[in-house]
């Protein structure tokens, strides 16, 4: 970048008063690369609202489901420098294996829990299906509130403030953030440009890797509920 300097005392510049200065362009820092991957299986995956209720662990699928999803973050060529997680047992379980493999320690952040669902933690959702609202929370989810809980929309701002504070921790890095479904998916919708209230259509399953870029240039979806290879990650 040049710049132009006067050396005149006055306000008139003239050709003998003007010299150029090399003033060095701000270096633009190198995105990060965060790879979120959903808890394994527990044994009411599928069936029950957790929620944030404690005391829910993973099924033995689960664990091997774990296992498997470290195996593949581990050959990446430029391996996690970090793994982070939701606070709740079974994304701590699903995370330990992972940084195991990559000689790293687990470190909590709060802002990947699951979404708050309030008095409806615990619930069937068999029975949940049955509501009147449940049309809303599938269809109209950014207009939708859990009773005494948290709505969908503090939980996308939630979960991306947390991913740009990690990814600004982190430039030129990649690290892992072990979260839930809900969380995942509307942190995908944010990054596409998907208003939230489609962000059901979208599918993250158990261990499944989704692979977000998130830099001061731009961000970018790289994939969504991988469960195979990540070899091939790349912004093409």
């Amino acid at each position: 970048m040049i710049s132009l300097v006067s050396s005149s005392s006055g306000g008139t510049c003239t050709a003998d008063s003007v010299r150029w200065r090399v003033v060095p362009a701000r270096r633009i820092p190198a995105p990060a690369l965060a790879l979120l991957v959903r808890h394994g299986r527990t044994p009411t995956t599928g069936s029950v609202l957790p929620g944030r209720a404690p005391g829910l662990h993973l099924s033995e699928e689960g664990k091997t489901q774990a296992d498997r999803a470290a195996e593949r973050i581990a050959s990446l060529g430029k391996p996690p420098v970090a793994v982070y997680a939701s606070p709740l047992e079974r994304a701590m379980e699903t995370a330990k294996p992972i940084a195991s493999r990559l000689g790293l320690r687990v470190r909590v952040e709060r802002g990947l829990l699951e979404c708050d669902f309030g008095t409806w933690t615990g619930a069937k959702l068999g029975t949940l299906r049955k509501r009147r609202e449940w049309r809303t929370v599938q269809a109209f989810p950014s207009s939708f509130r859990f009773p005494d809980g948290e709505s969908f929309a503090e939980m996308q701002a939630r979960m991306l403030s947390a991913l740009d504070r990690l990814a600004d921790r982190h430039r030129g890095e990649t690290f892992v953030a072990v979260s839930h479904a809900d969380p995942i998916k509307a942190a995908v919708a944010a990054t596409a440009g998907v208003p939230l209230d489609l962000f059901q259509r979208l599918a993250v399953s158990p261990c499944s890797v989704t692979a977000l870029v998130r830099g001061e240039t731009g961000s970018y979806v790289l994939c969504v509920n991988a469960t195979a290879s990540l070899s091939e990650l790349a912004v093409s």
